[in-house]
């Protein structure tokens, strides 16, 4: 992606100038639109939608949280705000960042480069923006969990189960259910680390302990492996 394009939502100006001085100073983003209004972000959104919007919370008429809520297929959000409390909350949407009123150009470019990266992510995915994505680091993910944001880390996890619309982790220690599909799952994953080995089925290849017939023993689960799979899942788990 070339050209990132971002739309600016804050009631106030001061705000929308400083993002627009900092959005100049970063080749890839163009501002499509700046708006003080939450309703006039929500009928921009639907003429063209944007790849990034920054978003204040507190506005008046809609907040920036009920905005994002209304979205089907949102944009990558980095809310900017001058309260701390809404932090938890603007992550359990699936926020890329969160800004604390005044930041630095730094702190910015910071936000700015996790979206970058989360974007690499969905053009690979070829999805809407509704991937579960990894947070602050490479090692784990943030993902929602009844209503809190739980970090899931990379090693911890023994195998994912897709469950229809939800995927449900298993851990060494946790089990975990949230909204999310394997296809999604399999393209964010270290491919180093991870393997599709059935329809249903991700596996850390490092807590595989053995394989009887066409299923695999991690920890004290068997996991079915699909025939068409058997020969690259036996070379990728046992010889690489």
């Amino acid at each position: 992606m070339n050209t990132i394009k971002t739309l600016l939502v804050d009631d106030e100006y001061l705000a929308l100038n400083l993002l627009e001085e900092f959005i100049k100073k970063v080749p890839e983003l163009e501002v499509v639109a700046k708006v003080k209004s939450p309703i006039k972000a929500l009928e921009i959104l639907n003429q063209q939608p944007a790849h990034l919007m920054f978003l204040d919370i507190q506005m008046p008429t809609l907040s920036g949280n009920n905005l994002l809520r209304t979205l089907k297929n949102p944009p990558l959000t980095i809310f900017t705000t001058a309260y701390s409390d809404y932090a938890v909350e603007a992550f359990g949407l699936n926020a890329v960042d969160y800004l604390l009123k005044p930041f630095s150009f730094e702190r910015f470019l910071q936000a700015v480069n996790k979206a970058k990266e989360q974007l690499k992510y969905l053009d690979r995915a070829g999805e809407g923006g509704q991937l579960v994505l990894p947070r602050h680091s490479r090692d784990f993910f943030s993902i929602k969990v009844d209503g809190k944001v739980v970090k899931v880390h990379f090693d911890d996890i023994l195998f994912i189960e897709g469950l229809k619309e939800y995927v449900r982790f298993i851990c060494r220690d946790a089990r975990h259910v949230t909204l999310e599909s394997l296809k999604n799952l399999e393209e964010l994953l270290p491919a180093d680390n991870f393997l599709r080995v059935h329809k249903s089925y991700i596996v850390a290849k490092d807590k595989v302990r053995s394989l009887n017939g066409n299923m695999l023993e991690v920890g004290e689960y068997k996991i079915p492996i699909s025939r068409s799979k058997r020969e690259e899942v036996v070379q990728a788990v046992f010889f690489e």
